[in-house]
């Protein structure tokens, strides 16, 4: 038999199909085109691998286990969970500085510009057969471009984290406050926001953060996002419950006199705080890090399937998005930046928002999982590191969390552009061979563009955070 086909032929035994050899590139760092493999040595992996025949065998039976079975609904649940960000709750009040309109054209942007990106991941992955953003990296600018992608992926978990534990810190003490029919805070333990961050993060993100696969995550993912939908009707009920100027409670009060355009509706503004509002929605569906490890777990996986997985996750999160900031906006008309501190100036006892604040907590808990599943490893041969590196992550984001710092703010407005805009289309660039597409054409030329708009939206948030600094504002800028 002609040893060219001996690789192939392996594939002919029992329990291997083409979705595990689809997945045989990353872990066997083999290319599936016939560059990646020695025509007088078919069957073994590449030569500077120093990999055999039988060796291949080995790793075809690793493999097998790494088979997808997670389902469609379940990936949309999971790549939902991980678009849906802490900047939900400013997304009002960044209406209010865009009007109605405008924001509706610019999230709509963002939004598609989001899909386009999904588009460059998965091209290149197809490619090369890689599904790790840390190899693509590789694969396009050697071990420097691995570390690159494995550092900014790390950078922003560890972002991302401390924005949702922040919530969890200022959220759950109120909330409890709240049970205990409260009006002011105390000095017990259990009021205390660093502490329950640490009980969140030991009895309930840790176990979670620990499952083996994606897949199980689902429905967590699912209840996630119903409390997000709760909150959200929450929102548009209090639309049409409150009265606008704001009937405040106690000490929260503000100003009787209020402006005659305080309480009018703005299809379409443009003022100083308009620029800040891009690159908010610009990293308002962030979910690129979780695409690759969603698709490697997918069942059935194709290039379109994991497309439309990633369509209808932004699209869901584009209505959510919209009709939040729509109501919110129509509520309070930019009173304030944080919509649930907003509902506790009218009254801070309502059980409504009680249940809605619950609610959040629970969405932004059971996401962090999710956000971390992409820094643990796939294969395993590296399980043994998955635990202390779970625990590094937990320590950082906690301590960051602990000292207040604005440790997030810079890794957020650097990895988020590099993770949606920069990273995905100079891999594409870089790994879509020349003979196939030259740099003259169309879609490398609109790759390159796409990066550009990257360091564009990165230049921006960061002089906005140092303009921030130096006037001692504090605005949230990012999605998560």
């Amino acid at each position: 038999m002609n040893e060219s086909v001996a690789a192939p032929s392996v594939l002919s035994r029992p329990g291997y199909n083409s979705h595990q050899w689809a997945l045989a590139p990353e872990i066997c760092n083999l290319s599936p085109h016939p560059k990646g493999l020695d025509e007088n040595k078919a069957g073994t992996v590449d030569q500077k691998q120093g990999n055999t025949g039988p060796e291949l065998l080995i790793l075809l039976d690793l493999i097998v286990k790494f088979e997808g079975k997670t389902s469609f609904g379940m990936s949309v649940f999971n790549l939902s969970n991980a678009i849906m960000g802490s900047g939900i709750l400013g997304l009002s009040y960044a209406m209010s500085n865009t009007g109605i309109v405008l924001f509706l054209i610019l999230l709509t942007c963002i939004a598609c510009l989001s899909c386009y990106s999904i588009h460059l991941l998965l091209r290149s992955a197809g490619v090369v057969g890689i599904r790790a953003y840390e190899q693509l990296g590789l694969r396009a600018f050697g071990h420097p471009g691995k570390i690159l992608a494995a550092v900014i992926i790390t950078l922003h978990n560890i972002g991302a984290m401390s924005s949702y534990l922040f919530i969890v810190k200022y959220e759950l003490p109120l909330v409890i406050q709240t049970f205990l029919g409260q009006t002011s805070s105390s000095d017990d333990w259990f009021m205390n926001g660093n502490y329950l961050i640490i009980i969140v993060s030991v009895c309930i993100i840790l176990p979670l953060a620990l499952m083996k696969h994606l897949g199980y995550l689902g429905y967590t993912s699912g209840f996630s996002l119903s409390c997000m939908v709760f909150f959200l009707s929450a929102v548009i009920y209090k639309r049409f419950n409150i009265t606008c100027p704001l009937d405040t409670f106690g000490n929260h009060s503000v100003d009787t006199v209020v402006p005659d355009e305080a309480c009018t509706t703005k299809y379409f503004t443009v003022n100083q705080e308009t620029a800040y509002t891009i690159p908010i929605l610009a990293f308002a569906f962030v979910c690129h890090p979780e695409v690759l490890p969603i698709y490697t777990e997918l069942s059935n996986p194709t290039k379109r399937r994991m497309q439309s997985i990633g369509n209808v996750s932004v699209l869901g999160m584009f209505i959510m998005y919209f009709f939040t900031a729509t109501f919110g906006y129509l509520t309070f008309y930019g009173e304030s930046t944080e919509l649930l501190h907003t509902y506790s100036m009218v009254d801070p006892l309502d059980t409504l928002i009680l249940c809605v604040r619950l609610a959040v907590l629970v969405a932004v808990t059971l996401t962090v999982p999710v956000v971390l599943f992409p820094v643990r490893t796939h294969t395993s041969s590296n399980q043994s590191t998955e635990y202390p590196r779970f625990l590094v992550f937990r320590f950082a984001a906690n301590i960051s969390e602990m000292t207040d710092c604005a440790f997030s703010m810079c890794p957020g407005a650097t990895t988020a552009p590099s993770l949606i805009f920069i990273l995905p289309g100079l891999f594409y660039i870089r790994i879509i061979p020349s003979d196939q597409e030259p740099m003259s054409s169309r879609p490398k030329i609109q790759a390159a563009c796409f990066a550009a708009l990257g360091f564009i939206f990165m230049t921006m948030s960061l002089t906005f955070i140092v303009l921030d600094w130096i006037s001692g504002e504090n605005r949230s800028l990012g999605g998560h």
